[in-house]
Order: C-alpha cells, then structure tokens, then sequence
C-alpha cells in the first residue's frame, strides 16, 4: 500500500491497483496503520494542526505497536 496526497485529496493505492478515497481524508497504513489513523481521527477535531496530529497519532501508534517506530519524515505540503 502507498499513501499519496495533495492539498486537495488523499488516497491510498493498494497492491492490487485499488486507489481508495478516504471518507475523512485520514489515511493509516502499514503495521500500526489502524493505530495511527484511530489516533489521528480522535485528534482531528482538536486545535492542532496536521503535522501535529500525524505526530501525535505516529507516537499512540509507536506506543501501541511493536512494529512501528518513532522515526517519522513528515513532508508538508
């Protein structure tokens, strides 16, 4: 799976040739995916900005899941 996004939609393109809009604009991908998106659909209705949000839910995710890790690349757009 990958995520792409613009200033304007998000979307997932699965292995199979699936391009998946998320109803929210939310994507979690990867093994603490549903983590990470729980997360960060909890904090979307918060004051914090994007960036803040995916770091926030990256770190529940890194908390909660033995596969994910606290090293994160952000890029915004």
């Amino acid at each position: 799976m990958m995520a792409v996004a613009d200033a304007q939609v998000s979307l997932v393109l699965t292995g199979v040739g699936d391009v998946l809009e998320p109803e929210d604009g939310i994507i979690g991908i990867g093994s603490g995916g549903n983590f990470a998106l729980a997360a960060a659909r909890a904090l979307a209705d918060s004051p914090l900005d994007a960036e803040e949000i995916a770091r926030k839910a990256m770190g529940i995710a890194a908390d909660l899941c033995v596969y994910t890790n606290r090293s994160l690349v952000v890029e915004v757009l």
